[in-house]
């Protein structure tokens, strides 16, 4: 589980960056609970949430791939663009509140890389479980 594990250690210090980034606008414009109608706190509040919504799920889905040993590259590549899709959103989110490419980019970027697992992991039930009794 060393690939599912170096992602999850990756994303936990994007995470912790994020929540950082959280508690240090809250001490500068003294809100210790919600955003006080600060945009950039507002923006970076949901940044930090966005991220703990979706890479739960997303490691999840990894690990699960990684344990049904599925082949390593193809867990670097979900683990890379999930990364570098998380950073993009993270960063367009702190930027702005409305529309951008990082935010869009980060938003499908996670989308299909969960997506892709969680087909890839019906797949294989399928091929394994269901081809492969029926064939005994």
């Amino acid at each position: 589980m060393r690939i599912t594990g170096l992602y999850a250690a990756l994303l936990a210090l994007l995470v912790i960056a994020l929540s950082i980034r959280v508690s240090r606008l809250r001490r500068l414009h003294g809100h210790g609970l919600g955003d006080g109608g600060n945009r950039s706190l507002a923006c970076a509040i949901r940044a930090h949430g966005n991220a703990v919504e979706y890479v739960p799920l997303a490691l999840v889905l990894m690990l699960v791939l990684e344990l049904n040993q599925t082949w390593p590259m193809l867990l670097h590549v979900f683990g890379i663009v999930l990364l570098v899709a998380r950073i993009a959103h993270a960063m367009g989110l702190s930027g702005s509140p409305g529309n951008s490419a990082g935010r869009f980019v980060g938003a499908a970027g996670t989308l299909l890389v969960i997506i892709a697992m969680a087909l890839l992991l019906i797949w294989q039930y399928v091929v394994i479980h269901v081809v492969t009794s029926s064939l005994a």
